[in-house]
């Protein structure tokens, strides 16, 4: 028994990790709040993932207090920008679904928008990852990681179908969102990796896979 509840061993490390994702998502939550500072805060999660969750780099507070204060400015920009994209379509949206509803021919394209909807919500997903892994003004984050969402399809939807089931499990049962947002981010991280991995240079694809913490220039 001493040997299970030794901190070395793998049922506590696991222990420990699953409470290091539960803060992490408490504290994406808290800094979600104001709404605005949502981009900032998924920015923040998305290198708490993959620095300290990951690879066991640093801090988890000092990690993501970091980030977030680095990606404010510029990850609020962002994220006004993809909001009003969502806003627009939500309303196209019940628009459209009224329309289908009352049997418009033009109620068909209800299905068209919420097909963009979904591509929407996943590029939100690409936008915190990219604002957390290159620099770049925001223009570039949004063009940037629209692009990269585009050019890979299928990986686009694995990056989708975590976040549905995030979103269906926390429907069901608030208490999910202790864990949900950080487990989201840890698989969309390891899909959206590879993503970056595809079109970076050499060299700095071989520092990254190395655990570089550093910050890459956009391309």
């Amino acid at each position: 028994m001493r040997g299970i509840f030794s901190v070395d061993s793998p049922v506590m490390r696991a222990l420990i990790k699953l409470f290091d994702c539960i803060c992490a998502s408490i504290l994406w939550l808290l800094f979600s709040l104001p709404i605005v500072t949502m981009g900032a805060a998924s920015a923040a999660l998305y290198t708490t993932v993959r620095r300290y969750l990951r690879r066991d780099e640093g801090h988890l507070w000092s990690t993501f207090w970091g980030a977030f204060r680095e990606n404010l400015r510029r990850s609020t920009l962002v994220w006004l920008a993809a909001l009003g994209v969502l806003a627009l379509l939500a309303a196209d949206a019940l628009v459209f679904r009224g329309l289908k509803l009352g049997g418009s021919p033009l109620g068909d394209l209800y299905w068209v928008i919420l097909a963009l909807s979904c591509g929407a919500v996943t590029w939100t997903a690409y936008l915190s990852a990219y604002g957390a892994r290159f620099s770049g003004r925001a223009r570039d984050v949004l063009r940037f990681s629209f692009i990269l969402m585009a050019a890979h399809p299928v990986r686009a939807l694995g990056v989708f179908l975590p976040i549905l089931a995030g979103a269906a499990l926390v429907i069901t049962g608030p208490q999910w969102a202790a864990i949900v947002p950080t487990a989201v981010c840890w698989l969309n991280s390891v899909v959206i990796e590879q993503v970056f991995l595809l079109h970076m240079r050499p060299e700095d694809a071989e520092k990254a896979q190395g655990g570089s913490s550093e910050r890459e220039s956009s391309r």
